[in-house]
């Protein structure tokens, strides 16, 4: 059986994708992944087939229209409405005409959540079933509050699940336009919100996150499943270097400081309040430069910095983890065991900053706006000291260590396709 798996934006999103696709292989699948083709160097090292797809998302997240994006828009559901649509209307039907075309001798399609009026339209146009994958909870529920509303904390069942609806809404408008110009040319009718939602509601979901922190909702169907996180662990033959080697030797765990595309427009600024907080806190700290290539200069003797490194590697050797609170970043730094401090930006980063608090696993969020080098230093000092709060990170580390996403996944995908 062959299936192609559609996943579009940034980093964090295409590696699930990729470990889900290394899974299927292994249990005899034939798999494609159709991703932006800028991925497929990252794809193909994995010994996943790759479908090049038309539009650099990276690069439109890099404009600066996407960094204003970043920085404002997407920290308001109804600004981001325009903003989306600007940022992809030059790509969009590019991209999904390619998936299209990836899925014309496929059987079946996995696509990603947030990309479901595409998928919907290209699975009812060739007549194959289709399934999502989520990496952060896409469905309203009265559980908790939506990933993304402004507000994250509970006010009530009914305050959560309209949460949940509206943003939904949000997530329809920023594609309605080009979905129905995309059926149009699919000969397919125009698909409105209530059909949207229907079809979400009723197609098979993966949700790639851990069940210890986020158990399933009672409201939600029992064809949603929360497997646990994909993690892709392999990376050939990578080593630390002999300077990494050595300062990891040469003290205490450090703190690890790093926001992958979030640095906005004065990385530079941020690095110094980052060394300063780091001081202020008298840790050890080790800042990855995923932040505009940023090198802070004139490091003191206890900072290291890094271009990149395996997050699995990486955070078991830390003692607290600093980042913006992606979903793929923040379930590394649960499996590993240790606190995180996280400073969302946009987007689903303050559901996670508060899902962390919640459990006891980090000090309050700092949003990136109330950012200060003060209260980065007292949230590094109390990650750092807090016993119970590290005792907490490390049994959670432990039990999400136990669990396996994909090989759950791969199981749900055999019953529902075979």
């Amino acid at each position: 059986m062959k299936i192609t798996v559609f996943a579009a934006g940034s980093r964090g999103d295409i590696q699930p994708c990729i470990a889900l696709c290394r899974g299927l292989q292994q249990a005899g699948y034939q798999v494609c992944l159709a991703a932006p083709a800028d991925f497929a160097e990252f794809v193909q090292k994995h010994g996943v087939s790759f479908y090049p797809l038309r539009g650099d998302v990276q690069k439109i997240m890099a404009s600066d229209t996407g960094k204003k994006f970043m920085e404002t828009g997407g920290a308001n559901p109804l600004k981001s409405i325009r903003a989306v649509r600007t940022m992809v209307a030059p790509v969009i039907m590019q991209m999904a005409e390619d998936v299209s075309a990836a899925c014309q001798d496929a059987q079946a399609l996995i696509c990603l959540g947030v990309f479901s009026s595409f998928g919907q339209s290209v699975a009812e146009a060739l007549k194959i079933p289709m399934m999502h994958i989520e990496p952060t909870p896409l469905l309203p529920t009265s559980a908790f509050p939506a990933p993304s509303w402004p507000i994250q904390r509970s006010l009530g069942g009914l305050h959560n699940h309209l949460s949940g609806l509206a943003m939904l809404r949000v997530i329809w408008l920023w594609y309605q336009p080009f979905v129905n110009d995309f059926r149009k040319s699919l000969g397919l009718p125009k698909l409105t919100f209530k059909r949207y939602y229907r079809s979400l509601r009723s197609t098979p979901m993966l949700s790639a996150y851990s069940p210890s922190i986020i158990p399933h909702p009672a409201d939600w169907a029992d064809s949603v499943h929360i497997t646990g996180t994909f993690f892709l662990d392999s990376q050939g033959d990578w080593q630390p270097s002999v300077e990494l080697q050595a300062f990891l030797e040469a003290g205490g765990p450090p703190v690890y400081i790093g926001f992958g595309s979030m640095a906005g427009n004065n990385p530079e600024k941020l690095a110094g309040l980052v060394l300063e907080a780091l001081a202020k806190s008298k840790q050890r700290g080790l800042i990855l430069t995923g932040w505009g290539g940023l090198r802070p200069e004139l490091l003191p003797d206890n900072v290291f910095v890094l271009d990149a490194a395996p997050h699995h590697w990486l955070f078991p050797r830390m003692a607290a983890v600093v980042h913006h609170g992606g979903a793929g970043t923040t379930s590394e730094g649960l499996r590993a065991g240790v606190p995180s401090i996280i400073v969302p930006f946009v987007l689903d980063q303050p559901f996670w900053g508060a899902r962390i608090k919640q459990l006891g696993l980090g000090p309050d969020p700092i949003p990136q706006k109330q950012l200060t080098a003060e209260r980065l230093a007292q949230a590094i000092t109390l990650a750092v000291s807090d016993s119970g709060m590290r005792q907490r990170a490390s049994a959670y580390g432990k039990a999400i260590r136990a669990e396996n996403g994909v090989d759950n996944a791969v199981k749900i995908i055999q019953q529902y396709f075979q």
